[in-house]
């Protein structure tokens, strides 16, 4: 699909995509920012796709395209169309890389058969004649016949070193691309679809046994992208991501989940110590004073609300992600800028 759109936004038709592209913008309500014109270049340049028809239920069942809705699309469909186009691509480049490698190893196979008959040749020769001059046009012969093979040995092997590093190279390439394709682009933590996968695995997997996880909110960022813009808005975004990121890393995991909600995976730790990591995280932001970095402004004092649920026993992704989430309303119901721990469910199914 987005290979169409690629060769459409370079085409004759190129304008009438792109103002399409913003009428269906303009008659759906959505904010014209640059993730929204590329979300909606896909759907014009491509209407019956699957990214177009989850776009037309979310607005048949009555959904505003928010900035969070649009954050998610991108996220489950467009990173994955860029990733297919860029394998696609570096497939056929590494085929024609393989034809080339193919290639040289016939002719080298070609010239060792050639020069193996020259040999021959003139074994046959001196075994059948003892003519001085004769010998030594014989061994002139073998010693062109050997040069040039030693030459076509050294062009092969030129030829194999540019393909080993032309694959190596497009390797790296397609690690880069696969890891643009898990972060999110604005905190350089990684994404949903990231995040989702990595949850799955670690409730599927042996050491999903004892993670903890964690939903992160900052409060009202509404209010505040509405009072300094979103320019200021992504840089608290930013800072919140950079704390995060300081106790995220590996094998740990920080993740910017949509919006303004980030999560975090804590393998092999219990509830009590990631309790504690992030009630110091939630503390250092409230403490800091923000400013707007363009004017030197004072912005205030943010905060975040935080659930944590450690995962129970056999218990899969979709139900420790909604308990995490209900503690997450719970910081928020009672007052903001508070971490809360869930109960476990299987405590909760044996008090009933």
């Amino acid at each position: 699909m987005s290979n169409d759109i690629e060769v459409s936004v370079r085409s004759s038709n190129a304008y009438s995509l792109a103002v399409e592209a913003i009428r269906l913008m303009e008659v759906h309500g959505v904010w014209p920012t640059p993730l929204n014109y590329e979300i909606w270049l896909y759907v014009a340049g491509d209407p019956n796709s699957a990214l177009a028809q989850e776009i037309h239920r979310l607005i048949g069942s009555g959904e505003k395209i928010t900035e969070e809705i649009s954050e998610s699309l991108a996220s489950k469909f467009i990173s994955r169309l860029k990733l297919n186009d860029e394998v696609r691509d570096a497939g056929l480049r590494l085929t024609r890389e393989l034809a080339s490698v193919s290639e040289v190893i016939s002719e080298a196979q070609k010239a060792q058969k050639d020069y193996n008959e020259t040999l021959e040749g003139a074994r046959s020769s001196i075994d059948g004649d003892s003519d001085a001059q004769r010998l030594r046009q014989l061994v002139g012969r073998l010693t062109d016949a050997t040069s040039q093979i030693l030459n076509q040995h050294a062009h092969f092997e030129v030829r194999l070193s540019e393909s080993s590093r032309e694959v190596a190279r497009l390797r790296k390439h397609l690690d880069q691309v696969r890891l643009e394709a898990m972060t999110d682009a604005l905190t350089n933590l990684a994404n949903r679809k990231s995040f989702d996968e990595a949850l799955e695995r670690h409730c599927d997997s042996d050491e999903g046994k004892n993670i903890t996880l964690a939903v992160l909110d900052i409060d009202h960022f509404k209010r505040f992208n509405d009072t300094w813009g979103h320019q200021t808005g992504d840089q608290v975004l930013r800072y919140v991501a950079s704390v995060l990121s300081r106790i995220g890393r590996a094998p740990r995991m920080a993740a910017r989940y949509g919006g303004e909600e980030f999560a975090m995976i804590f393998p092999s730790e219990n509830m009590a110590v990631v309790e504690r990591l992030l009630n110091e995280a939630r503390q250092e932001i409230a403490s800091r004073v923000l400013k707007r970095r363009s004017t030197n402004e004072d912005l205030g004092t943010i905060t975040i609300s935080v659930g944590i649920a450690e995962r129970d026993y056999g218990e899969d992704a979709y139900d420790l992600l909604d308990r995490a989430d209900k503690a997450l309303y719970q910081s928020k119901n009672n007052g903001r800028n508070m971490v809360t721990c869930a109960k476990s469910a299987l405590k909760a199914t044996d008090a009933a």
